[in-house]
């Protein structure tokens, strides 16, 4: 097979026209370089799973299918008759059965072999590039480094490279079989460089737009695609101090397919109440690290206010109590309720989630009763109660700290006062130094149009979320149902998979139809003789 230098030869440069030569279209372009991206990328660059000859699996009847044929790779096989009878903690039915070839048995605690043989096959790679704002990892990159991982080691890892040895060579025991952040962004970056997939990576770069690109009536013009566009950030000269002045280049390039695979942690979901943007109300636990690195907070301060009941919230709540600032802690939910993410948690594997459950639990306000005329009087300022100040050194099980369950803001005052309100309607005005809203995000779709991709939503009236509203795709390819034309998939939080544990199953249906395309003819030109030359149209680096 001819080989060819890199996928960039696809690319256009938006600055300049194509002179004689016909643009061919990139076979996929990837949006998001986190480990969604990362793992579709793996599989597109010919690293293919086959069943073992001397393996087996756990499951007798995923066992007797993958038996039926066994010379065929998993991405020729039928993943929905391998699919059924399985059950998981994903709702993608792919997601359950690559975890469970991946990692089986592992939600009981056992640690069998993975029945899957990995080849590289470089005659099925598939031309792609992966588009990045940061380096390899993603979000990772921008999460705080102490702060062990939800997930257990071994769910954060990709296929190919187990994350426990390469912890090993890092010198590193794993501290009660979790990794931090920081070292997950690291084995991630590393992951591309030992799997030799830089080439298809272009990192520094900003979508725009993806927009379908009609086609042309005349013979040879290509078929229809997809359209993506934006700016790569590149280093310019170097000045006299050492330092390098950067520059955004535009670029364009087309692709028969594109992958969403951004996240969802672009835009901060906002609570919508009076007073959200005074300078005191934050909405990123960084945010909150930077006021603790300036010395803002410490057991002086007027309590911090925390509101939301996630994980984040959560360190959020550690973070300050560390410092012995004092605590307010308002969410929605009851510290019962079954929904709450520190009621699905292992107490053993989590002890520090556990330790906030108890809190939530244990501290929380106790309202004086209302008077008589209390349900005539609800939403008059002058009836809500205000309490006292909250001291780090009161006599209980966690002091500095009080609990608002079921309780919502209703406003944040010029003064630091927050009016809180509870379920049934009785208001509490507390005094606070910092406000840390912490209720999730919102992805940035907005190169998608103005609607900022809410029509491939489930609800499509609804803004597109990991938990509330997915996009919507089929789930045995990732096929986005109401795309504007054939070739668009989404992954990962963008469809609910929030575990990487679970969105390498994305991958997998990805890369599973396109090669059944290919097979198919439907790729488009994708042979060597149809490239065009990368020094005259090569508009993105790597």
């Amino acid at each position: 097979m001819t080989q060819h230098n890199s996928p960039f030869s696809y690319l256009l440069p938006s600055t300049r026209t194509h002179q004689k030569k016909q643009p061919f279209a990139l076979s996929a372009a990837l949006q998001g370089n986190g480990p969604s991206g990362i793992c579709l990328s793996y599989l597109l660059s010919g690293y293919t799973p086959y069943l073992s000859p001397e393996a087996s699996h756990p499951n007798p009847l995923l066992n007797s299918k993958l038996r039926e044929q066994p010379h065929l790779s998993l991405l020729e096989q039928d993943l929905e008759y391998l699919c059924e009878g399985l059950e998981g903690r994903s709702s993608n039915p792919v997601a359950v059965l690559f975890d469970s070839l991946l990692l089986p048995d592992s939600d009981f605690g056992l640690d069998h072999t993975s029945p899957l043989a990995w080849r590289y096959e470089p005659e099925r790679a598939v031309p792609h590039l992966v588009l990045g704002k940061g380096p390899p990892g993603g979000a990772w990159h921008a999460m705080e480094g102490s702060m062990l991982t939800l997930s257990l080691a071994n769910w954060m890892e990709l296929p190919g490279l187990k994350l426990k040895d390469w912890m090993r060579e890092k010198r590193r025991n794993v501290r009660n079989d979790r990794a931090t952040p920081a070292e997950i962004a690291s084995y991630y970056q590393h992951y591309v460089s030992q799997m030799s997939l830089e080439q298809n990576f272009a990192c520094g770069t900003t979508v725009t737009s993806v927009s379908r690109q009609p086609g042309g009536d005349r013979e040879g013009a290509p078929p229809p695609c997809w359209r993506v566009t934006g700016l790569q950030r590149r280093e310019g000269e170097e000045l006299g101090d050492g330092s390098a002045v950067s520059e955004e280049v535009p670029f364009s390039m087309l692709a028969h397919n594109v992958v969403l695979a951004t996240g969802t942690h672009d835009i901060p979901a906002r609570l919508g109440v009076e007073g959200e943007s005074l300078p005191y109300v934050c909405h990123s636990f960084w945010e909150l690290e930077a006021a603790i690195s300036r010395g803002e907070l410490d057991k002086s301060s007027d309590p911090v206010l925390v509101v939301g009941a996630g994980l984040t919230a959560a360190d959020a709540v550690l973070a300050a109590h560390h410092l012995n600032t004092p605590v307010y802690h308002a969410f929605r939910r009851s510290v019962n309720d079954p929904g709450l993410i520190f009621n699905q948690l292992p107490k053993l594997l989590y002890p520090e989630y556990h330790k906030i459950h108890q809190m939530m639990t244990q501290q929380q306000y106790q309202p004086d009763p209302p008077p008589q005329d209390h349900a005539q009087n609800l939403h008059d300022p002058s009836s809500s109660s205000s309490l006292p100040p909250l001291s780090s050194s009161s006599p209980s099980s966690y002091p500095g700290y009080l609990s608002f369950p079921r309780y919502r803001v209703v406003a944040f005052r010029p003064d630091r006062k927050c009016v809180l309100e509870s379920d049934s309607g009785q208001r509490t005005v507390v005094q606070i130094s910092k406000a840390l809203v912490l209720i999730g995000a919102h992805p940035n779709l907005s190169f998608l149009g103005d609607d900022n991709g809410r029509t491939l939503g489930v609800y499509p009236e609804e803004p597109i979320t990991c938990r509330r509203n997915p996009i919507e795709v089929d789930p045995f390819t990732n096929k986005v149902v109401a795309a504007d034309g054939p070739g668009m998939y989404a992954m990962g939080p963008l469809v609910g998979e929030n575990f990487v544990r679970f969105l390498k199953g994305g991958a997998l249906a990805i890369a599973s139809d396109l090669a059944k395309s290919l097979r198919e003819g439907g790729g488009g030109d994708l042979t060597a003789d149809g490239f065009v030359d990368r020094k005259e149209v090569c508009g993105l680096h790597s």
